[in-house]
């Protein structure tokens, strides 16, 4: 849609007393309106692309789906900006008869940053789903070496990234340490939910036997959203936080923070992760 990235002047200052003025390249940002069935659900701020993922998977985060049999359609609806053009920022989504629509507990009431994806819930309570999967019960082994190698792997598929320098990435790998999808978004729980809808609308959930590396920080958000597609194992190039560990032992899910190439952190369920034996002294 050509809106992934912008064009801007900017002034740059340096300590040696120069001052300059070039054109850069921005992350864009724009609002989406989420419809369910006609009726708003949520806004949420991102950057324009890979829409219909986005909210496929944005529904799984939420729990309201989990199969693609019970996703019927999505579709652009009519929206124009100042200038009369199509703005792609409404998605109405048609859910298969039957599927329980979301209760006004789970309903969001103000916008969603890009910088948070649970902020706005109605209640804080509702942000311990109830998933349809279980991570703990997922018996894969993963070589150290292939989880320390992914942060790389996806540094290199970051595109938007390299024009930029102003978005979050996450990708999911699979056993064999091959990238699957990689999506990019200015919220880093964006990205993540653009994996899943992804994965959702292959069919492919659970994902069982899969590792999904963000570029971030591992959140609480996070955790829940890999939990809730069935991920047995979330790594992270920097910190997790104290609730995003408590929330991935309860799940069974291996979490990994501080993975930089040579080291990482893992947090829970260690036990999936191969390390290589000790040289001889």
């Amino acid at each position: 849609m050509g809106r992934v990235t912008q064009r801007g002047r900017v002034t740059r200052f340096r300590l040696d007393g120069n001052v300059s003025r070039r054109d850069d390249v921005l992350a864009g940002e724009e609002p989406l309106e989420i419809r369910i069935g006609g009726k708003s659900f949520t806004v949420t701020m991102r950057t324009p692309g890979d829409d219909f993922d986005l909210v496929a998977g944005f529904l799984v985060s939420e729990g309201v789906i989990w199969d693609p049999a019970q996703l019927v359609s999505l579709r652009y609806c009519s929206g124009v900006d100042e200038e009369g053009n199509q703005t792609f920022n409404v998605v109405d989504v048609q859910l298969r008869p039957g599927t329980p629509l979301p209760d006004t507990g789970m309903e969001r009431h103000v916008y969603t940053s890009s910088s948070c994806g649970i902020c706005g819930t109605a209640s804080i309570e509702a942000v311990r789903k109830s998933s349809h999967f279980d991570p703990s019960e997922d018996a894969v082994r993963l070589p150290l070496d292939m989880l320390a190698a992914l942060p790389d792997r996806l540094r290199e598929g970051q595109k938007v990234f390299d024009k930029t320098g102003g978005v979050h990435a996450a990708g999911l790998f699979n056993a064999d340490g091959e990238l699957l999808c990689l999506r990019e978004d200015v919220g880093r729980h964006n990205a993540v939910d653009k994996v899943v809808g992804w994965a959702l609308r292959a069919g492919m959930l659970p994902l069982r036997g899969m590792v999904l590396q963000v570029s971030g920080r591992a959140s609480f958000e996070l955790v829940q959203k890999a939990q809730l597609a069935g991920i047995p194992v979330l790594a992270a190039v920097s910190a997790p936080s104290a609730l995003s560990v408590d929330l991935a032992k309860d799940g069974g899910l291996t979490l990994i923070g501080f993975s930089r190439g040579t080291s990482l952190n893992c947090y829970s369920a260690p036990e999936r992760i191969l390390a290589a034996a000790p040289a001889p002294v």
